[in-house]
């Protein structure tokens, strides 16, 4: 930071020098104050050494703003970046080992607000760690993740890139598929139970964004459990599905007990990797393209 006085008329120079010297720690002591997801205000007397960051997602969201070196404790299944694995793992996002976490001395806790419980979470604040909120809810919202976590690890340089660049992919791709045909389409979050996602969803946003009509986009939950006849009865030119794992096709393959779904006729089933669509994170710019990609083959084969 550079501190600019000027000299009134009159006033000493070793006067204004003075000033100067005394008014820069005060400036540069300015603390770093962000709004996070929950609408929260989060302020920072400096920027995060020790970040714990509570769900895969977060972790990727922290590298990619430039802090990865500042991370000290990940969840189970921070895969990405490679890095991430060889960080302590202080257990599950779903349930965290409080104690192991707390020895690591943290002094920021990224959250996932709908994902961290509850009760864990008041505990941590109870110890005076400071907690920012994350959860993007559509695409434009993980830019503004990456930059405001950047902001709290002092990486904005990093951060500013890294977020453009995801926002200039994600809007080449929207003008790419604008005046797609459209293509219904049911996405699998999970088999059994079996479960979507309606369009207010991330995933929705997506589906929608690369010319695709999601079979179940106004159901009133965002991750909805649906039955089998109903995916049946909406017969989807397209299936999408992830699997338990990155190479897991399984769900894929149970589909094709049903030769009556266009899909299977088709040959429109489509594995999308999980860990690229839905964490949202920079990776679902690949997510995206991929699922694009999926919905322009299952054009062609009408």
């Amino acid at each position: 930071m550079h501190l600019l006085l000027v000299r009134p008329r009159g006033l000493p120079a070793w006067l204004v020098g003075l000033a100067a010297t005394l008014l820069a720690p005060v400036l540069l002591a300015a603390p770093i104050c962000v709004v996070d997801d929950a609408q929260r205000e989060l302020c920072l007397a400096a920027p995060a050494q020790r970040i714990a960051a509570l769900s895969p997602g977060a972790t990727e969201l922290v590298f990619a703003a430039g802090g990865g070196d500042r991370v000290v404790a990940v969840v189970a299944f921070s895969d990405y970046p490679p890095e991430a694995r060889a960080l302590p793992s202080v257990g599950g996002h779903s349930r965290l080992d409080l104690e192991r976490l707390l020895t690591l001395q943290p002094d920021l806790a990224i959250v996932w607000g709908s994902g961290n419980p509850a009760e864990q979470m008041a505990a941590l604040e109870d110890f005076g760690i400071p907690m920012f909120y994350l959860e993007p809810k559509n695409i434009e919202g993980i830019s503004q993740a990456i930059e405001r976590l950047a902001r709290l690890t002092d990486s904005e340089t990093v951060g500013q890139q890294a977020a453009q660049q995801f926002r200039q992919g994600m809007a080449e791709l929207a003008e790419q598929y604008r005046s797609a045909e459209p293509v219904t389409v049911f996405y699998q979050v999970w088999n059994k139970p079996l479960m979507t996602v309606n369009e207010s969803h991330l995933i929705g946003q997506v589906i929608r964004l690369c010319g695709g009509r999601n079979v179940f986009a106004d159901l009133p939950r965002q991750i909805p459990r649906i039955g089998l006849e109903a995916v049946l009865i909406a017969n989807p030119h397209a299936i999408l599905a992830g699997g338990m794992g990155e190479e897991n096709r399984d769900w894929l393959t149970e589909w094709r007990a049903y030769p009556g779904l266009q899909a299977v006729q088709h040959d429109n089933l489509f594995f999308i990797p999980p860990s690229l669509v839905q964490r949202p994170t920079p990776r679902l710019l690949a997510g995206s393209r991929l699922l694009c990609e999926s919905l322009e083959t299952a054009r062609a084969r009408r």
